[in-house]
């Protein structure tokens, strides 16, 4: 009677452990799309990169409150990398996993290190990032990401400050020879 009884209890445990889902992976189509992702992101190919979330995805960017469509993330990244001669993920200071919650809702979470080099100056910059992003049906639904932007922006700003003052020079030196042409 006790084996009988031990057999079914392990009988319902396998039983048990074949209907539940992997609650925690490193290896799914969720990871390889978000992959994806990133790579559209790199190569600034920004058809592909909206193309992986779903029409009525919203995407929050060092918020929590105000969401973007996909479009209006495209415009965003666009803006900031515009004054960037290169940017990327360093790609052996990153990780991916794919977690389906309590509720069933699957989420892939990446941390990864930003690396960009400002054109103007050549000054290469590092930011540590994590994205995490809800998936359905094979699309981003929402997605949430997290970097500290501050010194990207004082060294845009700065760049943009040095451009706008030898500007300046370049067009004060070619009034004075104007001037002293006359």
């Amino acid at each position: 009677m006790k084996k009988l009884a031990l057999i079914i209890v392990l009988a319902c445990t396998f039983i048990a452990c074949e209907e539940c889902p992997e609650r925690y992976t490193q290896s799914s189509a969720e990871i390889d799309t978000f992959k994806e992702v990133i790579a559209a992101y790199e190569a600034a190919d920004w058809e592909n990169y909206t193309a992986k979330f779903a029409d009525t995805a919203k995407v929050y960017h060092n918020t929590d409150d105000k969401s973007m469509t996909p479009a209006e993330t495209v415009e965003a990244h666009k803006t900031t990398t515009s004054g960037l001669s290169s940017y990327g993920f360093v790609s052996d200071k990153g990780d991916v996993e794919m977690v389906t919650t309590d509720k069933g809702e699957t989420w892939v979470n990446y941390w990864g290190l930003w690396k960009g080099t400002i054109a103007s100056t050549g000054t290469e910059m590092m930011i540590p990032v994590h994205v995490t992003a809800q998936f359905v049906d094979g699309k981003v639904v929402e997605e949430y990401g997290y970097w500290d932007t501050a010194a990207l922006v004082a060294a845009l700003t700065a760049a943009a400050s040095e451009d706008a003052s030898e500007e300046g020079m370049e067009q004060a030196a070619e009034e004075g020879a104007e001037e002293s042409e006359q």
